[in-house]
């Protein structure tokens, strides 16, 4: 039997600015839980600023991220206080597909990314 790979997820505050770069940010707006085949799936929406000052150009977007399936809700803190969360990512490309699908109905035709 092959055992899961799992990673740590850090919590970000929603509605927090994190920049990243010259170029601008992106803010977490909500965590999801979302029910998948008998498990959880996880996921983030959010909105990125790309601002480039130079040239005058303004760029937003929404997106998705898909950290996995959670294993262990809110299971640690880090050393600020940031709540961990331990989950799977999503390996199979059909789920994938199907996944995206799903958070496409639900929350618009936006980019969802995976882990």
């Amino acid at each position: 039997m092959v055992s899961a790979v799992t990673t740590r997820y850090t919590h970000l505050m929603p509605g927090k600015n994190i920049v990243f770069g010259i170029a601008g940010y992106y803010t977490p707006q909500q965590e999801i839980r979302l029910p998948y085949n008998g498990r959880e799936v996880m996921f983030v929406t959010g909105q990125v600023i790309m601002e480039a000052a130079c040239c005058n150009i303004a760029d937003d977007w929404v997106y998705a991220l898909v950290p996995g399936y959670i294993v262990d809700w809110q299971n640690d803190v880090n050393e600020v206080g940031e709540k961990i969360s331990t989950v799977e990512p999503v390996r199979s490309d059909k789920e994938k597909a199907d996944i995206r699908k799903v958070i496409q109905e639900r929350e618009g035709y936006i980019p969802v990314d995976f882990w």
